[in-house]
């Protein structure tokens, strides 16, 4: 999987996220300080960083500009802060990526995949697709194929891409601005439109919004896609 330098200064934070990445096969190094995390990219290789902001030693957004001095590793930024101009700065300043906290480690995985996506991308590296199985639901991103209970799904372009993000993230709520951000590769857009191509990815998965199987909208809070609680007899999508 990947390499990870987790810098957290709180204790139980930290653990957390040692076992979580642990769990989800990543190495894992952590450190409590700024200084610490200097040292640890001087020595070591590491595919992404995860930055707390509010260290001992230093703020985060000095870290991150003198790591940023050292290295081009991803850097993930862990914040409490969610004021939207500090965020802009940072981003600005060569973070690639910032979640506001509290957050769940599902969360903080998906963001840890779509890192890597874009950073291996920029590098010419193409990892294996893995063919990705939610419930009756099989994607194929390499041959761009879905098929729900064995029956081939005819999808455009777009609502394959936005089938295909959801089934890499099964149970994690994606946010309409991530969608915009990762499908529609938009930094602002128009809700309707993703409303839109859920309407019509609910039809060819031949279930609708008030009675949802595999997509579920959280209003307010976004999107997921996990498997029924329990599957019924499949019956051909409407194309």
């Amino acid at each position: 999987m990947a390499s990870v330098l987790v810098v957290e200064d709180d204790q139980f934070v930290r653990s957390a996220l040692i076992r979580h990445l642990t769990d989800a096969a990543h190495t894992v190094r952590s450190v409590g300080t700024a200084l610490e995390a200097l040292r640890e990219v001087a020595h070591h290789r590491f595919d992404v960083v995860i930055l707390d902001l509010g260290l001992p030693d230093l703020d985060g957004s000095e870290a991150l500009k003198m790591l940023r001095g050292l290295t081009d590793v991803p850097v993930i930024i862990a914040t409490a802060r969610d004021d939207e101009t500090e965020i802009v700065r940072l981003l600005n300043a060569g973070a690639d990526d910032y979640l506001t906290k509290p957050f769940s480690v599902e969360h903080l995985s998906a963001r840890i995949a779509a890192v890597l996506r874009r950073s291996r991308a920029a590098t010419g590296e193409t990892p294996p697709s893995p063919v990705l199985r939610v419930g009756g639901l099989t994607v194929d991103p390499l041959r761009r194929q879905a098929e729900l209970g064995g029956v081939r799904l005819d999808l455009t372009r777009r609502e394959f891409d936005l089938l295909a993000f959801l089934a890499g993230r099964p149970g994690v709520v994606v946010s309409r601005r991530e969608l915009l951000a990762e499908v529609w590769q938009q930094s602002y857009g128009d809700d309707q439109t993703i409303d839109v191509h859920l309407s019509w990815l609910r039809r060819k998965l031949g279930e609708t919004a008030a009675r949802p199987r595999y997509l579920h909208t959280l209003r307010g809070v976004g999107v997921k896609l996990e498997p029924p609680a329990v599957e019924p007899p499949v019956m051909e999508p409407s194309r």
